[in-house]
């Protein structure tokens, strides 16, 4: 009998068919509606765990967590799925989640919104999961202790290995399976059927870049262009430019006389920021990092390559539909100008996922969407904000998957 180990609530090896057995009976206080005071209760207690100074500090992406699990956040998120006339929203029902190792809190969003609109459901944790995984379980088990009983008998994360026989019981008992990773991974997960009334949501391979006005970066106050480093710093150094959103080359847009300018002010500024964070990179992933931008090089991608300590690379890349969509190690930036934000509409492709944009009006953004069409980006966010989770992840809204519509109709 293949056994899983839980990590939340804490306890030791189960049986899958235990497991799921458990969290298919009715909870104290009859079962989990859509934005449920029980699960926002806890969600929110949970929230001011991660917010505490000292777990912020060590994790600052568990803060931006933190306020992603707000009341008022929560009670927007459930608003958004609220009964209308004649049409009723219900859970799914069971939600198997299976979210990527490498990015150690994404598994939270997903978890926390499913809970929110109703839902039981099982989460596997990745046995190479570690850093801000291992503090959020820990936070998530020490709120549990004031929680309402409906939480404990709902709501698992659990962990185990390569076992075909548990990932196969999970997926067929699943009224929805969420899967997060890339393209190798979903195709894996899929190997194993769901009921016919089940569906998946899949999250598979995405790539992102950074897009900055030249001129609009030459323009602003020191202050402002401090607050662009850090916010690059943000987006590409947390989760070591390994997320799905996170930057994986910068375009700069204007006259190549305003763009040399534009980067040598950045590079240096996000220099500063990286000196007074303390960032290292070992010696296993400078020279990851070399190789892949050399290998650029020889593929005939880059013009120029530069490395400022292990901490920051910088590589001119030949052509700028040449952007480098695979990961190359943390604080690599290939970079290349453009004319016009018009110019990048060719370049994108439809695994492009988030554009991180500095310099530019609505007016523009929203004319450079209507020019894509669709056909690739799902969201363009302020630089900083490009790891912010929003409750419409890749095209998708979140509580609208999480949710089933019944209609009534009366005479």
């Amino acid at each position: 009998m293949s056994k899983v180990l839980e990590r939340f609530p804490a306890g030791g090896e189960v049986a899958v068919e235990d497991l799921l057995a458990a969290v298919r009976q009715t909870p104290d206080g009859g079962p989990l509606r859509v934005g449920d005071e029980r699960v926002t209760d806890f969600l929110v207690a949970f929230a001011r765990q991660l917010l505490k100074p000292v777990v912020a500090r060590r994790y600052p992406e568990l803060g931006s967590l933190g306020f992603f699990l707000r009341r008022g956040e929560l009670a927007k998120a459930a608003a958004r799925v609220a009964d209308q006339p004649g049409q009723l929203r219900f859970p799914r029902g069971l939600v198997f989640h299976v979210p990527p190792a490498n990015v150690d809190t994404i598994f939270v969003y997903s978890w926390a919104l499913s809970a929110l609109a109703g839902n039981a459901n099982v989460v596997r944790i990745s046995s190479r999961s570690a850093g801000a995984a291992t503090a959020v379980l820990e936070a998530l088990n020490e709120t549990l202790d004031g929680a309402h009983p409906a939480l404990r008998q709902t709501q698992r994360m659990v962990t185990y290995g390569r076992d075909d026989a548990v990932t196969a019981a999970l997926s067929a008992a699943a009224d929805l399976r969420v899967i997060w990773g890339g393209d190798a991974s979903v195709r894996e997960i899929r190997r194993h059927p769901l009921a016919p009334h089940a569906r998946d949501l899949t999250f598979p391979d995405r790539s992102s870049f950074t897009v900055i006005s030249a001129a609009g970066w030459l323009s602003v106050s020191e202050a402002a262009r401090d607050a662009g480093a850090r916010g690059l710093y943000n987006d590409a150094y947390w989760f070591d430019q390994a997320a799905c959103s996170s930057p994986r080359a910068v375009y700069w847009v204007g006259t190549p006389e305003q763009a040399a300018a534009a980067r040598t002010d950045l590079l240096a500024r996000l220099r500063t920021v990286l000196d007074a964070v303390g960032v290292e990179v070992d010696a296993a992933m400078a020279v990851e990092k070399r190789v892949a931008a050399y290998g650029l090089a020889l593929e005939g991608d880059a013009t120029g390559i530069a490395f400022d300590g292990n901490e920051l690379a910088t590589v001119d890349l030949a052509d700028p539909g040449a952007i480098p969509r695979r990961w190359l190690g943390v604080g690599t930036f290939p970079q290349a100008v453009v004319p016009s934000l018009d110019a990048l509409a060719a370049v994108v492709v439809r695994r492009d996922q988030t554009v991180a944009h500095f310099g530019f009006s609505a007016e523009e953004l929203t004319a450079f969407a209507h020019r894509l069409a669709g056909r690739g980006v799902d969201r363009l966010v302020p630089l900083g904000d490009a790891l912010s989770f929003a409750g419409i992840w890749d095209g998708y809204d979140l509580m609208h998957e999480f949710t089933r519509i019944t209609t009534v109709l009366a005479r």
